[in-house]
């Protein structure tokens, strides 16, 4: 029989030593992030002409796109195998590998030859290196999750891992300033022909800082507690034997948060450029507003989840985004610069972060400690490719072949309600969930 318990104050560290740790999870997470949001940005812009020239405009788009979706696949992968490392060997070798894996892959991108240069090798080549940097983001997660959460105070769980959740946000936010950066310094053709890569080599001098603060920090007392007793049998195969449910459910409850991310971000930048006309600067700018007010209201939307419940917090989450689809929509359309910035940092500043700030800790503290690295990415990667992945080339799809189905009715109707279908996932499986706000985590079975 599973059995709960609190850590002992010996185990858990004190909240003023608690900096150090938050920072090593928030900065690789934000390094990580920002390699992988850059490369969904560039599969929209120039990865279609570099890549894959000789398409009309649309199939190179969606071309790109389904290069991208390799990185969500791989994604799941990474999480069972780094899952199982971060479990025998444990969080901090972990953490690194997986940094080291998608720098030494971004970095590779930054001097891949184009189509004209080496043919089909080069969204070949290019498919490979997205699939690498899908195995280190799979893998990452659970790790920077956990330090926080294995380390930190049980009762202040939600807003502690809220802070990787919210290095995402600083990593999208780089991604998009780096990319106006360059095109400034490289206007015109030099950004599609040498800008693009500038941002994928300067990266690895950010790695090499992430990967000095990595090395720094201690490994969990929860996992050097479990370790001398780590069974030979498969940790994928036990975890999925007793845990299964959770692992399904913790995947459905991300729908309504990672669907809608990848509309409001990669989509939507495609939409408002080449269908509305919008400028792309005016975005870019609406999705670094967004960063900065997600970067705020992700930690307090996890510190609200330690006092009011994270699946309650989750489920109001979830109908904030029902409600805001469609007003999105009409904010987005009308072509005002002051309504398109309030659209796009609403959408993800409010409710996204609603769903996504106590997500960690809704997802982790369900599995435990022998298995939690393995269990809790597992779940919170396979989303990617259920909800995530698949959202900007469904969006896509709808926007080019789904002819108005009525004058009063345009196509952006139906992308409005695959949000609300994928919002009232989330809200399901989140009644599903058992709730272990203000209690222990699953422990260990006997």
């Amino acid at each position: 029989m599973t059995t709960l318990r609190f850590d002992t104050a010996e185990d858990t560290t004190r909240d003023e030593s608690m900096a150090p740790i938050i920072a090593a999870s928030t900065i690789g997470s934000a390094i990580e992030w920002l390699d992988f949001f850059y490369y969904g940005f560039l599969s929209m812009t120039v990865f279609p002409a570099v890549f894959f020239p000789g398409f009309n405009s649309y199939v190179g788009v969606i071309a790109s796109f389904t290069t991208n979706f390799v990185g969500f696949v791989a994604r799941p992968l990474g999480s069972v195998f780094f899952g199982r490392f971060g479990d025998r060997v444990g969080r901090k070798p972990t953490l690194a590998t997986t940094l080291l894996l998608i720098g030494i892959a971004t970095m590779l991108i930054g001097v891949l030859p184009g189509y004209k240069t080496i043919g089909i090798l080069a969204p070949l080549l290019l498919a490979l290196l997205r699939f690498l940097q899908g195995v280190g983001v799979g893998g990452e997660w659970g790790g920077s999750v956990l330090l926080t959460m294995e380390f930190g105070n049980p009762q202040r769980r939600g807003f502690l891992t809220s802070w990787p959740q919210t290095g995402a946000f600083v990593g999208l936010g780089l991604s998009v300033a780096s990319l106006l950066l360059f095109k400034n310094l490289y206007p015109g053709e030099a950004f599609q022909s040498v800008g693009w890569r500038m941002p994928f080599l300067l990266s690895t001098m950010l790695l090499l800082v992430g990967l000095y603060i990595r090395l720094r920090i201690p490994e969990t007392t929860a996992f050097l507690r479990v370790q001398e007793r780590q069974r030979s049998q498969s940790i994928v195969r036990q975890i999925w034997r007793g845990y299964w449910r959770e692992i399904l459910l913790s995947a459905l409850v991300r729908s309504g948060e990672q669907a809608p991310f990848y509309i409001f971000t990669t989509f939507m930048l495609s939409y408002g450029v080449a269908t509305l006309h919008w400028e792309a600067a005016l975005l870019y700018r609406g999705l670094i507003l967004a960063s900065l007010v997600a970067c705020v209201t992700i930690p307090i939307t996890g510190a609200l989840s330690d006092r009011f419940g994270r699946r309650q917090v989750t489920i109001y989450g979830a109908l904030l985004m029902c409600a805001w689809a469609f007003p999105y929509f009409l904010f987005f359309n009308t072509g005002n610069p002051v309504l398109i910035m309030l659209a796009i940092a609403f959408s993800l500043g409010g409710c996204h972060a609603c769903l996504y700030g106590p997500q960690a800790a809704l997802i982790a503290e369900r599995f435990p400690t022998q298995f939690r690295y393995t269990g809790a990415t597992l779940g919170y990667q396979l989303a990617s490719i259920i909800a995530g992945g698949p959202a900007p080339i469904i969006a896509t799809y709808l926007l080019g072949r789904v002819q108005p189905f009525n004058a009063n009715y345009p196509v952006w109707v139906l992308i409005a309600l695959y949000v609300i279908v994928m919002a009232l996932i989330s809200l399901l499986a989140a009644l599903y969930l058992k709730d272990y706000t203000g209690r222990a985590a699953v422990e260990d079975p006997a």
